[in-house]
């Protein structure tokens, strides 16, 4: 096994200590769950049929009490890309979205993108891929009213399953991915 890459100034020493070894490549949900447990993150993770959409979901996961979330993979007019963590039941307008970030234009990235800088199919996108931008290309948004919760649920690189994280957990996690999230209340 190799060291997981991971940018040393966006982690605390006691996070770069604790740093699980992950083998290099696309990281798997077993990757994932063993990184999140080197950095003392508990989570609890449900299984149920492949889902591709919200409604899908909300069908199929279960009463699970938390904030579940929807993530928007976009690419803007100069190739900047971003994912957005947003409630699933949030609108989203692109033109706000855009204007408040900054950014260029916003579009949803194509899913050969996706798959090459977060490892992810779609219908998997999530928070937690992350760990597969060793680049750090893409920019983390994270709405301020999803961080507000006590319980996040997002899929754990694939769609058969819903992992419930803290959301200062998930932050953590972030950081330890080498990503420092901006967080931006997206509902006024």
């Amino acid at each position: 096994m190799s060291t997981f890459p991971i940018d040393p100034e966006h982690v605390s020493a006691d996070t770069a200590a604790s740093r699980a070894e992950l083998p290099s490549g696309v990281a798997t949900e077993a990757d994932l769950m063993t990184f999140l447990a080197g950095l003392g993150i508990t989570t609890e993770t449900v299984r149920h049929p492949p889902v591709f959409t919200v409604e899908e979901a909300k069908t199929l996961r279960g009463d699970l009490p938390g904030t579940h979330i929807k993530n928007l993979f976009l690419k803007d007019k100069k190739g900047r890309l971003w994912l957005v963590v947003v409630d699933e039941d949030r609108p989203m307008d692109l033109k706000d979205l855009r204007r408040r970030l900054g950014a260029a234009p916003l579009s949803f990235a194509k899913p050969d993108v996706l798959a090459d800088v977060l490892g992810v199919e779609p219908g998997s996108v999530t928070p937690f891929a992350a760990l597969n931008d060793t680049t750090g290309a893409v920019t983390v948004v994270l709405d301020a009213a999803v961080m507000a919760g006590d319980r996040l649920h997002c899929h754990p690189l694939i769609n058969t399953a819903t992992t419930a994280i803290a959301p200062d957990d998930l932050h953590r996690f972030l950081r330890a991915c080498g990503h420092d999230p901006l967080v931006i209340d997206l509902t006024t």
